[in-house]
């Protein structure tokens, strides 16, 4: 890592400080989806979801982490209004609704990217 990667990186850390933890969260929500952890992946969910929408500087994310959002609570609304639904989210769920889930959370990081090279 040179010396100009570094200091940009400390600054947009400097700029952005408070993204760090939504971004993080928004790159863990398709692991756990891809690797069938569906119901823990309610808690990046959630940090992405309050992150934007507390955080004034993230407003931009606002629109992509509510459609994540509602993303996710579609499948886990079937998995808990469904009386004979499996023992976990990740059999009960659709493979196209974790899709869904999963270009969701790419599409917040990929947006928080292109926002912050401009």
């Amino acid at each position: 890592m040179s010396a100009g990667t570094l200091l940009r990186h400390r600054a947009d850390h400097a700029r952005y400080p408070d993204a760090r933890s939504v971004i993080i969260a928004a790159w863990a929500v398709p692991v756990l989806i891809v690797g069938q952890f569906a119901m823990v992946a309610v808690v990046p969910v959630t940090v992405v979801l309050v992150g934007t929408l507390c955080k004034a500087r993230l407003r931009s994310l606002r629109p992509w982490a509510v459609t994540l959002a509602a993303a996710y609570a579609v499948p886990l609304g079937i998995w808990i209004l469904r009386p004979d639904g499996a023992q976990s989210l990740s059999k009960d769920m659709h493979p196209v609704l974790a899709g869904v889930i999963v270009a969701a959370s790419l599409a917040v990081a990929g947006v928080y990217q292109l926002r912050r090279r401009r």
